[in-house]
């Protein structure tokens, strides 16, 4: 067993040298010019980045997570520092990029609120600056997008938006490439979000689906629809892309023939004592994703997605989703939730990395 496994290892290795090889020679000139795109840039929206090269970030994620299960390492990020800014607290986002980082031979420095004079003592100008000459790049996850897009501005490296209460581009990657490992494909899909349709998951998956020719409908209260205008730069790209636009106030007509249920909480973080949330929630409940609702899709194959994490008392999930739902075989929430670590650091290496 053994010698079989040795064998497996050097055949694989055999393979990835002769690839960059290849590169090295202008074989696969196409997608050196794609890889080229990327470097110096920063990730602050997923409307900044071309549908080919939002699929190159989900194809290269499987390629590392292959490279992670055979104990493939490669050091892309060696002599790379990677500053951590958040705000907001954070499971996901901050293990993937620090297991990320550490996976590449990088570092990365955690900065949370209190860790740093951001905002208080310290503009967030001179903040980018200070950061711009000691690391190779910045993630943020916070509140303002205006916070993150002064980061990249000023601080003249790479800056990646891990979340803004507008966007969440590197969550909706791992969606898409959780989504590409169950079915193969993006093209001619349809996803179906209910819940909150103004909140950041909702205002990205709209753009960042019309964009890759997936089919989207949002549903939710009348009062909770998309900005008019996001909806109008999403019809556009849409119509490029082929792909279709539902934003509808029927949560079952929005599920029908859909392939992914896709929710999230309808409190986001720092929401909590806001006057109008009860009312909300209350206006939210014929959204949660039940059994009823995905028995609705028509489609035995239908899955259940969700950015996590999720509303639950006692240990049983509630509100946004039941706990039949979330348990069940056709929940891939785990998965979505391993795959924040590739996807994070596909950006990296794409950003700020060595060869592939």
């Amino acid at each position: 067993m053994f010698y079989i496994t040795s064998i497996f290892q050097i055949v694989t290795d055999l393979n990835y040298i002769i690839f960059d090889r290849l590169k090295t020679f202008g074989i696969f000139k196409e997608e050196n010019d794609l890889l080229n795109n990327f470097k110096g840039k920063s990730l602050l929206s997923l409307n900044d980045f071309s549908k080919e090269e939002i699929a190159y970030l989900v194809d290269f994620s499987i390629q590392l997570k292959e490279e992670k299960k055979s104990n493939i390492q490669k050091d892309r990020l060696k002599n790379k520092s990677i500053a951590l800014i958040f705000e907001k607290t954070s499971t996901r986002t901050r293990c993937a990029a620090s297991v990320a980082c550490f996976d590449e031979g990088g570092h990365s420095e955690f900065l949370g609120k209190d860790d740093i004079q951001m905002g208080k003592k310290e503009s967030i100008r001179d903040t980018a600056r200070v950061l711009g000459g000691m690391f190779s790049a910045i993630l943020f996850r916070g509140f303002e997008q205006e916070t993150v897009d002064l980061l990249a501005k000023y601080s003249g490296i790479p800056v990646i938006n891990g979340l803004t209460d507008r966007e969440h581009p590197t969550q909706i990657l791992a969606d898409f490439m959780t989504i590409k490992e169950v079915f193969g494909r993006l093209e001619k899909l349809k996803i179906t979000y209910l819940g909150d349709g103004r909140n950041n998951v909702a205002n990205t998956l709209l753009l960042a689906c019309a964009k890759m020719g997936i089919d989207i409908a949002i549903s939710c209260p009348k009062s909770l629809f998309p900005e008019n205008k996001l909806i109008e730069d999403a019809k556009i790209l849409a119509k490029q892309n082929n792909s279709s636009i539902i934003i509808t106030e029927d949560p079952f007509l929005a599920v029908r023939d859909a392939d992914v249920i896709y929710t999230d909480v309808w409190v986001s973080m720092g929401e909590e004592d806001k006057p109008e949330i009860q009312e909300r929630i209350k206006s939210l409940m014929p959204y949660s994703v039940t059994k009823k609702i995905m028995d609705s899709t028509g489609k035995p194959d239908t899955i259940f997605l969700h950015c996590l994490p999720a509303t639950h008392k006692d240990e049983v999930h509630y509100m946004e989703v039941t706990e039949e739902v979330f348990e069940s075989k056709q929940s891939y929430v785990f998965l979505q939730a391993e795959n924040r670590l590739h996807t994070i650091k596909s950006v990296l290496i794409s950003l700020i990395g060595g060869v592939k």
